[in-house]
């Protein structure tokens, strides 16, 4: 069995000498993000720092930040569990006598999936209840200077359909808070507790919900997987944990909490009630604007005695959720096919922030399967919100994006695999397409024998209005020049400039610096597919027949930042400062 408590895992961690215990005053407020942004920049160890100010709860920051963390938290049985519960549908559907002998194994260890109720003497959370001034001593953490406020960064919002409580929903979603007894509940598109919520609107309802914070490892991964919209994430926790999932009545009624989680805020969302939220640094790497969203009225907030609070940072890639997200993609890809058929593998890029961009190797047993493939994962929970996706039938590695997009360029014919779908929604975070939740959507596919060499070393002279032409791998030419609000029309004449001189090159895309954003795969997601809208970004000649568009090639690809965008996060100078003068006082031994 996985690590049941929080505790637990710091105290592996602490054994393993991947825990950094720093005891210098730090404040919440901008100090503790710096201090951990530059630590997981560095792949540096988890962060537990005993002497906050303005809390008595020490926090801890960093617990999946490596590669290493995350498989030692969660080890290798998930991820072969899945496998095997995958690979037996066939064997036991239908049952037979003789199937399930064979899957007995599989069927032992499904049995210790589920949820078991603790005694109410035994459950650690039950410790304390403050039900004046719930949230009085919270730990304030603030990650960016234009934040609104502090907000609970490893939220597990928990709520139930008004109508079935059996219908569960476990998800993280921003906790901006307000004050000592409200706080704000970021409820984006296609997210379970903004139907929960949806739902008892409809009846004039208000919500009870939970944010449980700590626990078991296995249940902080939980609440950010993409399951499908009616899997119960705390059955996917106990299997991620490999026993049953330990919960404890709320004495004073309400939902089933956590026996082992480290706080559980209480509280209800009345209908039709918004304020203000935001703006936040996201993990899109930008600010997120502020908008109006729903309000939790704080009715307690349970704790253990000698609480700790496990917060994150958040910000431009690769932070700790690429780490966490990359596990959850592992664990889940065996059910992309038996939910899709025609999907052989998915994959959605942390880099760029998940909704962005996603990719997938698909079956083509008839002419155009590939487009069948991308209308289903298109219309497939979370997966709908994504605003770019890339489809090849061969067999490669979707994680390594240069390999793949050239095994699609190469492949690629422009009149017949470039799909752009207009108005649709967009991930709530995006702000591409200039309006909340609304946007584009493009499809790239290249399916079946090579059509063309791509080229690897640009030598084909002079652009107008070019400085900088990088190669970012075959096929793929990043270019930059004037900024867009310097000039707004360069797009669509760098199409008629390469077709003069009959590129070679199929896809151009023009960013603000060419030599930044191809450095690494996390430099040319996050700068590309988070700063271009498919349907107004992506250049090329073009012809209508049938209703059909027929792009013809280059296809250039405007990403360069424009006015509307959001800032960048950039730390503030004098945190920086700070930060750099007390950085032996954090770590005096090193």
């Amino acid at each position: 069995m996985g690590y049941s408590n929080l505790r637990q895992w710091i105290e592996q961690l602490r054994k393993d000498k991947d825990l950094a215990v720093i005891e210098a005053p730090v404040d919440p407020y901008l100090e503790l993000a710096e201090i951990h942004r530059r630590v997981i920049q560095e792949e540096g160890p988890a962060l537990l720092f005993t002497n906050v100010k303005g809390t008595p709860f020490p926090v801890v920051t960093n617990l999946f930040g490596t590669v290493r963390r995350v498989d030692q938290a969660f080890g290798p049985r998930p991820e072969a569990l899945m496998k095997s519960l995958m690979g037996a549908v066939e064997t036991l559907l239908p049952p037979t006598v003789t199937g399930v002998w064979k899957e007995k194994g599989l069927l032992f260890n499904l049995l210790k999936v589920g949820i078991k109720n603790v005694p109410q003497g035994e459950a650690p959370i039950l410790n304390v209840c403050q039900s004046t001034d719930p949230l009085k001593g919270l730990p304030r953490v603030t990650s960016w200077q234009e934040d609104g406020g502090p907000f609970v960064t490893l939220p597990l919002v928990y709520t139930e359909s008004p109508s079935n409580p059996k219908d569960h929903n476990l998800g993280m979603y921003r906790i901006q808070i307000y004050d000592d007894q409200t706080t704000g509940v970021h409820w984006q598109i296609h997210k379970g507790g903004g139907f929960h919520h949806h739902e008892a609107e409809q009846r004039n309802e208000a919500l009870p919900v939970s944010v449980f914070v700590g626990g078991p490892p296995a249940l902080i991964a939980t609440a950010i997987a993409p399951v499908p919209e009616r899997m119960p994430e705390l059955l996917l926790a106990s299997m991620v944990l490999g026993g049953r999932l330990p919960m404890v009545k709320d004495p004073m009624g309400g939902h089933r909490m956590p026996a082992e989680a480290e706080f559980v805020i209480r509280g209800l969302v009345p209908p039709h009630e918004r304020r203000p939220e935001g703006p936040f640094g996201d993990h899109y790497g930008y600010y997120s604007l502020k908008h109006d969203f729903p309000v939790m009225n704080v009715q307690r907030m349970w704790h253990r005695k000698d609480a700790i609070y496990p917060a994150t940072i958040v910000g431009k890639p690769r932070q700790e959720d690429y780490y966490l997200g990359d596990f959850l993609q592992r664990l889940l890809s065996p059910a992309y096919p038996l939910v899709m058929p025609s999907v052989r593998s998915l994959w959605a890029y942390s880099e760029s922030g998940s909704h962005t961009l996603a990719s997938a190797v698909v079956r083509e047993s008839y002419s155009r399967e590939a487009l069948v493939s991308a209308f289903r994962i298109l219309g497939e929970g979370q997966l709908s919100l994504t605003k770019f996706l890339v489809l090849t039938n061969e067999p490669v590695d979707l994680s390594d994006f240069p390999k793949l997009l050239e095994t699609v360029l190469e492949r690629f014919n422009p009149a017949v695999d470039l799909f752009i779908f207009n108005k649709t929604s967009h991930d709530t975070l995006d702000y591409t397409g200039q309006r909340m939740n609304h946007g584009s959507k493009g499809v790239l596919m290249g399916i079946g024998s090579k059509v063309r060499e791509l080229p690897r070393s640009y030598e084909e002279g002079n652009l107008p209005g070019i400085r900088a032409a990088v190669p970012y791998c075959g096929g793929c030419l990043v270019v930059s020049g004037p900024s867009y609000k310097e000039d707004p029309e360069l797009p669509q004449r760098l199409v008629g400039a390469l077709r003069e001189k009959n590129t070679s090159w199929p896809l151009v895309i023009l960013v603000d610096n060419a030599a930044e954003t191809v450095k690494t795969q996390t430099s040319f997601l996050w700068t590309v597919f988070t700063r271009f809208n498919p349907a107004t970004d992506i250049f090329a000649e073009a012809m209508v027949k049938n209703h059909h568009i027929g792009y013809e090639l280059p296809i250039v690809i405007d990403a360069r930042m424009k006015p509307g965008y959001p800032d960048e996060l950039f730390p503030r100078e004098d945190i920086v400062e700070l930060v750099d003068r007390n950085w032996k006082n954090y770590f005096p031994t090193v």
